[in-house]
């Protein structure tokens, strides 16, 4: 299963050293619907809460992005680990507007043009630059 997620490739292209495809996937069918990813999924994600090592950019299984409540989702947790996870979601933002504001600055300061009367340089004749 694992191979087939990394590989992104089709259930039917994989190597036969992990047997027949249709028992892989069948396997994958029944972990699934009894919720066993799921549960992994959120013990990772409390589990690193809770050491607060959070990367909430890890968080995602696959590339879409869906905001809605919690409860919403279904996703029961408790106050402390939704804390946790609040906090670290604040810090991301906190870092990621931090960055934007040191990208601007420094994109203005190589978009400034020399000033001065002759395009950079001053009224005895030197260059300002």
């Amino acid at each position: 299963m694992i191979w087939r997620f990394r590989s992104s490739a089709q259930w039917r292209e994989m190597p036969s050293e992990f047997g027949p495809w249709p028992t892989v996937y069948g396997r994958f069918r029944v972990w699934r619907d009894a919720g066993v990813f799921s549960a992994f999924l959120e013990g990772m994600i409390v589990e690193a809460a809770r050491r607060g090592q959070t990367d909430l950019s890890l968080v995602s299984v696959d590339s879409t992005t869906a905001r809605a409540q919690h409860d919403a989702a279904g996703m029961c947790i408790g106050k402390e680990v939704l804390d946790a996870l609040e906090e670290a979601a604040a810090d991301q933002e906190r870092a990621r507007q931090k960055g934007a504001a040191r990208q601007n600055r420094t994109d203005r300061r190589e978009a400034t043009p020399p000033t001065g009367k002759n395009g950079g340089t001053s009224d005895d004749g030197t260059s300002s630059v």
